[in-house]
């Protein structure tokens, strides 16, 4: 365990010279948030201190009430984070609806009839413009919305630089073909999430926010029934559990039945997800190709946070936190939307 974490360690350790190097512009200065002019090129822990100081009061109390109602909504919320960010950085693209310029991200292969929580967001952001009107960003709101989600499910809290501004158009191709897929290998995995400036650490942190949510058949079938083409089940998975999810998910037919992407503890935020994998019942294909798939480094991370979840927690927050500062649109750039649905020239 002690070499386990001494190798975590090293590869945080690089981690954070890629942070510092590659994104110099993440800062955690004075912040006036929009109100106090347009004139910044960081994030800010203390963006809307004077300019909407409530906005995470609001962010939290609707997220309460949406949870109650939908315990699912918490990894929904999670995973729109996710999908925004992976497209030219976290810039709530991901959120407008289709308009005679663009065509959504939302009908995306990834993300149609998939990617949930759209009412939830309009939701905090009619609340937030009614006390501080055109001052907190639609891409502010996701980033506070996976973060709230993940404490409310009792995972780790983390200290979140706000700052990003809306983009003004929707990139349908880009989702359609930069967003990692459920049938990755573990090295497709490396490769796609190296093209956004995230390393090994990363991969295996961020993938431990499957520990809460749900998927639908059609995004792990094939493991099931016909793998490699010759009409067998992958072999990585454990045979009790097989049987198990093929009573859920049939032959033909059931595309849209959904299984939990941790069935021992659905909803609580936690380390059972790497425990669950290294006994062969990681739900997709790529969930289980972190320990499966012949790749040492990934391997040795995903029994380290099994093993340890106050080191999952340390690693998924600062993960988080780097992803969040992907290509965020700042200062005179973008926009603060009115409405997350539409750009403000809609109006």
């Amino acid at each position: 365990m002690v070499a386990l974490k001494m190798f975590i360690a090293s590869m945080v350790l690089l981690s954070t010279l890629t942070i510092t190097l590659a994104h110099p512009g993440l800062g955690f200065g004075f912040g006036w948030g929009s109100g106090g002019g347009s004139n910044y090129d960081s994030l800010s822990l203390n963006f809307y201190d004077f300019s909407c100081p409530q906005a995470n009061e609001i962010v939290l109390s609707v997220l309460e009430n949406a949870i109650a109602e939908d315990p699912r909504m918490a990894a929904s919320l999670l995973r729109l984070h996710f999908h925004d960010c992976f497209i030219k950085g976290c810039d709530a693209s991901v959120l407008l609806d289709d308009t005679s310029l663009f065509v959504s991200e939302k009908s995306a292969k990834p993300n149609a009839n998939s990617l949930r929580g759209f009412e939830v967001i309009d939701e905090i952001k009619a609340q937030i413009e009614e006390v501080c009107p055109e001052t907190v960003s639609c891409a502010d709101i996701v980033a506070l919305a996976a973060r709230g989600s993940t404490v409310l499910s009792g995972g780790p809290y983390w200290e979140l630089p706000l700052g990003r501004r809306d983009s003004k158009a929707a990139y349908f191709k880009l989702a359609n073909t930069t967003l990692p897929a459920p049938i990755f290998t573990v090295q497709q995995l490396v490769q796609n999430f190296k093209s956004h400036g995230l390393d090994e650490v990363d991969l295996v942190a961020l993938s431990g926010g499957h520990t809460i949510g749900m998927s639908k058949c059609s995004s792990f079938k094939k493991r099931l029934y016909n793998q490699n083409g010759k009409s067998q089940p992958d072999v990585s998975l454990e045979r009790a559990f097989l049987s198990e999810l093929k009573s859920t998910c049939p032959s033909t037919g059931g595309d849209n039945n959904i299984s939990p992407m941790d069935y021992a503890t659905p909803r609580a935020f936690d380390n059972t997800y790497f425990k669950l994998i290294l006994g062969g019942r990681g739900l997709l294909f790529s969930d289980q190709q972190l320990f499966s798939g012949n790749y040492p480094n990934v391997a040795q991370m995903v029994k380290a946070f099994a093993q340890d979840e106050i080191l999952f927690f340390d690693h998924f927050a600062k993960s988080m936190i780097k992803m969040g500062n992907l290509s965020p649109l700042l200062g005179s750039n973008g926009e603060v939307r009115k409405n997350c649905r539409r750009v403000n020239d809609d109006f």
